[in-house]
């Protein structure tokens, strides 16, 4: 079976993870497991300096896992190793019913515009046509797919199910 991946993308503080947060609470709340990828634009860490697996990572361990019984992370030090792609990091992830991505803008997938009509962004939707909806602050006016209002996240929801194959659209 093909994974089932929807892309939430936009500008800095035009709500992207709120959207995301949003949806994925909707979306298990209706039964569905669903996974999400963030892509970060700047270096992050998970581990801090002092922690067990932090010395690990410091000492040249290219993986570390931390496991206990609620929850277990693998952290993968890249070192010189290119940055892995989206297809990559989609066959890593259990099975789920969808994989929600936040970022990779300039990937190939489906995706969802996230604006804040009071940043002066360019519409990705006029350039990029993986962009199959538009989810904004405000009303939208001569956009060449489908708009919804940011907060609503049961039709944004319901056009995901339908958009992905979730469910079956009439």
């Amino acid at each position: 079976m093909t994974q089932r991946v929807i892309g939430v993308a936009g500008f800095k503080n035009s709500g992207k993870t709120t959207l995301v947060e949003r949806l994925v609470t909707e979306l298990t709340g209706r039964g569905y497991r669903v996974s999400t990828i963030k892509h970060a634009h700047h270096s992050f860490d998970i581990d801090h300096e002092g922690r067990d697996s932090f010395r690990h990572r410091a000492a040249g361990a290219a993986q570390v896992a931390v496991v206990s019984r609620h929850r277990w992370a693998v952290i993968s030090e890249l070192r010189d190793d290119a940055e892995p792609s989206l297809d990559e990091m989609l066959a890593k992830l259990d099975p789920c019913d969808l994989v929600i991505v936040e970022g990779y803008k300039r990937d190939g997938h489906d995706k969802i515009e996230v604006r804040n009509l009071e940043n002066t962004n360019p519409n990705l939707s006029d350039e990029d046509e993986t962009i199959v909806a538009v989810a904004a602050n405000g009303e939208v006016s001569d956009c060449p797919v489908p708009v919804y209002d940011r907060d609503n996240i049961f039709a944004l929801a319901d056009f995901i199910c339908g958009r992905t194959g979730l469910v079956e659209v009439p």
